[in-house]
């Protein structure tokens, strides 16, 4: 299995627990942008631990939660255990296991940048019915709206492992490629997380690109995150921003 696929699995705890859900207002958007109803049937592709597959869930839709990763897919399987409109699926974006015009709607969150966009592609063409859509959304962290956040990111810069090979603002021209000829648009929604020195280091954690506990560098990364949180709290807490992005568009 690729590297890819498996480099969350020792995160799966974190993810569930620190990673931020995906605003309500998504679902009327789409209503209104992607003629979603909740007789749509969506493939959430990348579902991970289920986030963004429980908004399709909760507004009725029949949701194909494609997940390659086996400790995120039981992790969705364990929280979306009461829906009984969700399928979980072991496949991935290249090859979701489908069938040809089969869904209304792809989604995927926070995924898209681990998806190889030309097989992607051709795979989201075969599933989808004629005149379906697509989404491709992210929480994307703010990264300089304020000053905690500036230096949450200089200590990613520091101590990331592969942090700026992997960060998912790289995959904005490979978006374009998989919408074309298409025109892709995009939509931004406000959110936010508020996080003790718990909640952080947890957060921290969540993240694929940063040392684990076994790593050498993981104390001194820790030390530092403390630092910062200490010098920017206020109440015990402090605050991370996302604009959270949906491009859309129709293949």
């Amino acid at each position: 299995m690729s590297q890819s696929v498996e480099r969350f699995s020792s995160r799966v705890e974190n993810y569930v627990k620190y990673r931020p859900n995906y605003p309500a207002e998504i679902i009327p958007f789409l209503q209104s942008e992607c003629d979603l109803m909740p007789d749509s049937i969506i493939a959430d592709i990348g579902s991970g631990t289920g986030k963004l597959t429980e908004l399709f869930l909760k507004f009725g839709n029949l949701v194909f939660g494609v997940e390659p990763n086996e400790r995120m897919r039981a992790a969705a399987e364990k929280l979306l255990v009461d829906y009984s409109n969700f399928k979980s699926v072991s496949g991935t974006a290249e090859r979701t296991t489908l069938a040809n015009s089969s869904v209304d709607l792809i989604s995927a969150g926070q995924a898209f940048h681990w998806f190889n966009p030309g097989l992607a592609r051709i795979e989201a063409t075969r599933i989808l019915k004629p005149h379906g859509w697509v989404a491709l959304i992210w929480n994307d962290r703010k990264l300089q709206s304020t000053p905690f956040l500036e230096d949450y990111e200089a200590l990613l810069l520091k101590y990331g492992t592969d942090y700026k090979e992997v960060r998912h603002d790289k995959a904005t021209h490979a978006i374009a490629e998989f919408f074309s000829p298409q025109p892709v648009m995009v939509k931004v929604f406000p959110n936010e997380q508020v996080f003790d020195l718990d909640g952080l280091k947890g957060r921290v954690l969540s993240s694929s690109y940063t040392p684990e506990p076994n790593h050498s560098s993981f104390p001194a990364m820790i030390d530092e995150l403390s630092e910062v949180f200490a010098k920017h709290e206020k109440d015990g807490g402090i605050v991370f921003e996302y604009d959270t992005k949906v491009f859309y568009g129709q293949m």
